[in-house]
């Protein structure tokens, strides 16, 4: 028998990203989301959520900008240093040694030490109650080479991206390959 547990935000996995940009005076800030997923293919756009009283929120709307910053699990208390300290008061990239890489196709930084970047160019903002949702459109994504397959892609196990489990306020890393996608099911007939 299943449990109720009523409307809540819980769904496993959630990302753990890291959305970088610039302020007013052009200094960079990072800001940890959870709130996040592709949401479509043409032209390939992915949406996150912040609340208007994040210090990211007027960035990105004053910049028409935003990298996504994909940690691997190994960087997870960078990642959540960015969640809990604001931009307002602290300047995230010094006090945790990451490199503000200006993009060449944005308004907006990228980390460096980072495995996996979206560069993004905000296409729209949708309100949502507690929440504006933000859709950007992938104008570039950038991988640490030595993060590539044998196919020239990103490698989840190499990256292994740290994962969010709200509600529980739990991080964990990716598993093991279970199955090849759009194939394994067809073995049910």
């Amino acid at each position: 028998m299943k449990k109720s547990l009523g409307a809540k935000t819980l769904i496993f996995p959630t990302p753990v990203w890291v959305v970088a940009s610039y302020d007013k005076k052009g200094r960079p800030n990072a800001a940890t989301v959870a709130w996040g997923g592709i949401c479509n293919s043409r032209p390939p756009s992915v949406a996150v959520s912040l609340r208007k009283s994040r210090y990211s929120y007027d960035n990105i709307i004053d910049r028409k900008a935003f990298t996504l910053n994909v940690p691997c699990a190994k960087q997870i208390k960078i990642a959540d240093y960015c969640g809990i300290a604001s931009g307002k008061n602290a300047d995230k990239f010094s006090k945790t040694g990451i490199t503000a890489v200006k993009s060449a196709i944005v308004d907006a930084p990228y980390i460096q030490e980072f495995p996996m970047i979206l560069e993004c160019r905000l296409l729209n903002t949708f309100e949502l109650g507690a929440h504006t949702q933000f859709v950007g459109e992938i104008m570039d994504v950038k991988v640490d080479e030595n993060m590539l397959g044998k196919e020239g892609l990103p490698d989840i196990l190499k990256i292994r991206p740290a994962l969010f489990c709200p509600e529980v306020f739990a991080y964990h890393e990716v598993g093991d390959y279970i199955g090849r996608a759009f194939s394994i099911g067809k073995e049910i007939t």
